[in-house]
């Protein structure tokens, strides 16, 4: 039946309201009289006042502002403007108090036509609610994160311009060279912040193409230990085939792990490599171990959350979310087993490349 035709019969386009059940939020839909002739369960559970069907618009959406107005008075749907065909979303309160976000649909066949079905859209305020606090959480996080280097970077500034004469120039070194740290430190927090930004809003950009997996890994575990001193045992098996992935990419997330592993890990840091099948593919697997304590089966889920922290030894909080984001964004899968020792194991799994 085509929306003319619908109207002109006097039934709303969506036929007999059977498919309003299946939608997430809850509807209610009226006739040109005001009297509702579909409503879904969840707008029943949502207003909570038995049967919608048969009563009128204005009698069972009894919701208010917080100044005190009902919502059929303001939204005069069947009122106002003659060329209206939507109200935005609002929200609007039950006499109990709880928020509902509201949008309102009038159907007319044209311009300055009377309006034939008026259709109510309700959702519950939690989820927002939720979001909002959520993102305040986010931006006190991320605020309380800045402020510590930033903090470094005042005081050591402030403190060589107030006293510049009576430091030496080895002193006057050190603290350049502190500043410098946190400064860098701050680069780094703001690079993950965008790279945040980029894997929630899939605005992340790949450039996959063959990856030499024992090569690739090579130099990140040769870079690691040129920066931290520590050795990291490599043992890829024989004839690995390579992967399809954006070498950078990959290279980020395993100095990442590798790095995570010497930083919070204890004992030798040991890299493997070796193809494995999974669900009908072949994948390279590339797990990092170390010797430390491990993670707690409790708190394995939390780890790949934003700025999921354990133990003392500092770090932005950020680096195993944007694992995640990157590994999967691949194809690929990452998860946290325990180490033989007792240490932590994170397992990633890269698809293998087919050639095509």
């Amino acid at each position: 039946m085509t929306h003319t035709a619908a109207r002109s019969s006097g039934e709303p386009p969506w036929g007999d309201g059977a498919l309003l059940d299946t939608l997430p939020d809850g509807v209610l839909v009226a006739d040109a009289d005001g009297v509702v002739r579909h409503a879904n369960d969840i707008a029943e559970r949502l207003l909570g006042s038995g049967e919608l069907v048969g009563r009128t618009l204005a009698e069972v959406v009894a919701l208010q502002d917080l100044e005190g107005r009902d919502w059929y008075t303001v939204t005069a749907p069947y009122d106002g403007l003659n060329i209206r065909r939507m109200q935005a979303e609002q929200a609007w309160r039950l006499p109990d108090g709880t928020e509902l976000l509201v949008t309102t649909r009038m159907l007319r066949k044209g311009p300055h036509h009377p309006v034939e079905h008026v259709a109510v859209s309700l959702r519950s305020a939690r989820a927002r609610d939720r979001l909002d606090r959520e993102r305040s959480d986010l931006v006190a996080t991320v605020a309380h994160e800045l402020r510590s280097p930033l903090t470094g970077v005042k005081g050591f500034t402030g403190t060589l311009l107030a006293r510049w004469d009576k430091f030496s120039d080895d002193q006057k070194k050190l603290i350049m060279e502190s500043v410098h740290s946190d400064t860098d430190r701050l680069t780094r927090l703001i690079a993950e912040l965008l790279e945040v930004a980029r894997i929630d809003t899939g605005r992340l950009s790949l450039y996959p193409r063959p990856v030499d997996v024992t090569a690739a890994v090579e130099r990140v575990t040769q870079s690691v230990r040129a920066g931290t001193g520590r050795e990291v045992l490599f043992e890829p098996d024989p004839a690995l085939p390579q992967i399809l992935a954006d070498p950078d990419r990959f290279a980020q997330v395993l100095t990442n792990l590798v790095d995570n592993a010497v930083r919070h890990g204890e004992g030798q840091v040991r890299v493997t490599a070796a193809a494995r099948p999974w669900e009908g593919q072949q994948l390279v697997e590339v797990v990092v171990e170390d010797e430390g304590e491990g993670i707690s089966p409790e708190i394995r889920k939390r780890v790949f959350t934003k700025f999921w922290k354990h133990g003392t030894r500092g770090g932005s909080g950020l680096g195993m979310y944007i694992a995640h984001g990157l590994v999967t964004a691949h194809g690929g899968r990452i998860t946290i087993g325990e180490a033989e020792g007792g240490g932590a194991r994170i397992e990633t799994a890269w698809p293998v490349f087919t050639g095509q």
